[in-house]
């Protein structure tokens, strides 16, 4: 018989026949739910025979680097301790979930600016910690890597693809108004019918939604562009040694994987570098623990309600916990509900508390009748996934867009953060659970989701290797990154018609003149004579 290191080795060069030849991927660090979304992409691509390292700075939150897996990890130190990057999260959270309605429109932009300059500058250092690295750098561009992998949401990804000279993917849910993929990537977006993100629209939008569609626009395209000049052009330009911007270099991504898909999106136009892979990290559910399988089986005909508020919230107010567990308590479900602060003194004996829950799990189960959501990506894709309705309570970033698409789609209630009373969720339970409509919209996304050419997965795998093997995707860039803002809109065209039109104009106005001038003349001399 074969040693088995033999066997492995066949295995191993099968899985590169089937995909294509075996590469090198370099992943820029990722954190907390954009990480647990990533990791299922990173780890196929290992599974496939790719040699797959990530970069992780000393205070990475979520990444575990001590937990065995064939991903290698490239562990850098930074100087910002783990303590204070999870400080700055967590004072953003609060400031969207609690402090915003109380804010005048003047005093949140201005807090949210000093906030996201403090992550920015945060961001900057991890960038420093690579780029300056002489040992890391050198160690870098001798490993050879094919591709660069990267959230686009933490910049820094791209600088290093670029001193490597390695093509790289952006896997992203999307960024502020769109900003990045409008102008960096050249993602078409009428705003007449395509809605920015953080506005909670759909596409089908009335005048007064219309006009705060584009006033989004002009707020995001007018905020951003400050940013990347105070903070990211110039840095990038010292780091690189020649002029340059954020959103040229970013501009150069070779793929967009778009972490949603049409289940869950409008539709738009959209560039063939761009891919929607929403739900890559799905999967059928597995069974559950003994003791959560026991407690879930004593709910009876009535099922479970099965509660998160994602990963980034680690605890709530002792009022909203205490008026959350009363809305729970009066309902006959039992509820499974992950939550790490104090227990509320309103709690029920049909609620459960826990540090961590399978969530997957939970949603694939028969029993499942409802999910309370934040909104985030993830937890809704695994929602629709296996057809359960959802109630949504958003607090902060994309939720409250995300929350938006469920509501349009049918598939979701949802229930104000800051205002809600223990009436307003309880209402809202009822209805998801005890309305057909929810279930069935919920059921109806889940087929169109299941009912893909590809899974998401193997698409999202298939255009990194694709990169890898035509050593990029220029071919499917489109002729708009070579082009000026005023030629991508025609404005020189609009001047030159407009131009040739008013030179018309006069030319047939001297030319009346003229004629009428004539005519006078010629009639007057008719009058003396």
């Amino acid at each position: 018989m074969a040693p088995k290191w033999l066997w492995a080795l066949v295995l191993l060069q099968l899985s590169c026949s089937d995909w294509g030849s075996c590469g090198k991927v370099l992943v820029w660090p990722i954190d907390h739910s954009h990480w647990f979304n990533a990791k299922n992409l990173l780890e196929e691509l290992a599974r496939r025979g790719h040699e797959v390292t990530i970069l992780v700075p000393s205070n990475s939150i979520r990444v575990n680097t001590s937990q065995a897996s064939a991903i290698n990890y490239e562990v850098f130190p930074v100087s910002t301790s783990q303590g204070h990057y999870e400080a700055v999260i967590q004072e953003m959270i609060y400031l969207w979930s609690y402090e915003l309605p109380s804010l005048s429109v003047w005093e949140y932009t201005v807090k949210m600016n000093a906030l996201f300059h403090k992550f920015f500058v945060l961001s900057q250092q991890v960038c420093q910690s690579v780029i300056l690295n002489e040992a890391l750098v050198k160690k870098l561009r001798a490993s050879g890597f094919d591709v660069l992998v990267a959230d686009a949401i933490f910049f820094g990804g791209e600088l290093v693809a670029e001193s490597l000279g390695i093509p790289f993917v952006y896997t992203l849910r999307f960024s502020s108004g769109y900003y990045l993929e409008r102008h960096c990537g050249k993602l078409p977006s009428p705003l007449s019918y395509v809605p920015l993100p953080m506005g909670a629209l759909t596409d089908r939008m009335d005048f007064k939604d219309r006009v705060k569609n584009v006033g989004l626009a002009i707020l995001f395209d007018y905020f951003i562009p400050q940013f990347d000049r105070s903070v990211w052009d110039g840095f990038y330009t010292d780091l690189l040694g020649r002029p340059t911007t954020l959103c040229e270099i970013m501009g150069k991504a070779e793929m967009w994987l778009i972490r949603t898909y049409w289940d869950f999106e409008f539709p738009r136009p959209y560039l063939p570098n761009f891919e929607f892979v929403g739900g890559l990290h799905c999967q059928p559910a597995k069974p559950l623990p003994e003791e959560m399988e026991a407690f879930v089986q004593s709910s009876g005909e009535h099922g479970i309600v099965v509660f998160s508020l994602g990963s980034m919230v680690k605890n709530l107010t002792e009022e909203k916990a205490n008026l959350i567990a009363a809305a729970l308590a009066q309902i006959p479900q039992k509820v499974l509900w992950r939550y790490k602060g104090k227990q509320p003194a309103t709690l029920g004996p049909n609620t459960k508390l826990y540090d961590w829950i399978p969530q997957n799990d939970l949603l694939g189960h028969p029993k499942t009748k409802a999910f309370i959501t934040h909104g985030g990506t993830n937890g809704i894709y695994e929602a629709i996934y296996h057809g359960v309705p959802m109630v949504g309570i958003p607090m902060f970033a994309d939720q409250p867009d995300n929350i938006a698409h469920m509501k349009a789609k049918g598939a979701a209630a949802e229930v104000d953060f800051s205002s809600m009373t223990t009436d307003d969720l309880l209402g809202a339970l009822d209805a998801v659970i005890n309305e057909a409509s929810y279930k069935e919209s919920a059921l109806r996304l889940s087929r169109i989701h299941h009912d893909q050419p590809t899974k998401p997965l193997d698409r999202a795998v298939f255009w990194i290797e694709f990169v890898m093997r035509h050593k990029g995707a220029k071919h499917l860039r489109p002729a708009s990154h070579s082009l000026t803002w005023y030629q991508y809109h025609c404005l020189d065209v609009v001047a030159f018609l407009l131009g040739c039109a008013a030179l018309g104009l006069f030319v047939v106005a001297r030319c009346c003149l003229f004629c009428c001038g004539k005519l006078g003349r010629t009639g007057r001399k008719r009058k003396r004579e």
